[in-house]
C-alpha cells in the first residue's frame, strides 16, 4: 500500500519537480524566488490528470479476466503462495 501511495505522491508531484528543474537549469532562478509567479493553478491541473491518466491506464489493463474464480494468498510448505484470479 505504501507503494501505491508513493507512487501517486510521485506522478502528482512530477509536473512541480520539472518545472522547477526547467526555471533552475534554463532560466538560472534562484531557487529562494523558484515559485513567484509559477502557474501553480496549471502545475496542479497538470498533476491531477497525470495521476489520473495513469491510474485509469492501471485499472484498465492490470487484474484478472471479468469472471474469474479468485484464490486467496495460501501457505504451503512454509512459503506464502500469492493470490490469483483464474
Amino acid at each position: 500500500m505504501l507503494r501505491i501511495a508513493l507512487v501517486d505522491i510521485l506522478l502528482f508531484a512530477l509536473p512541480f519537480l520539472l518545472y522547477a528543474a526547467y526555471m533552475v537549469a534554463v532560466k538560472g532562478t534562484a531557487p529562494s524566488s523558484l515559485w513567484q509567479g509559477a502557474p501553480v493553478f496549471w502545475l496542479l491541473a497538470a498533476g491531477c490528470g497525470l495521476l489520473l491518466v495513469v491510474m485509469a491506464t492501471l485499472i484498465q489493463f492490470s487484474g484478472g479476466e471479468p469472471g474469474g474464480t479468485y484464490h486467496p494468498p495460501v501457505i504451503e510448505n512454509g512459503v506464502v503462495k500469492p493470490g490469483e484470479i483464474d
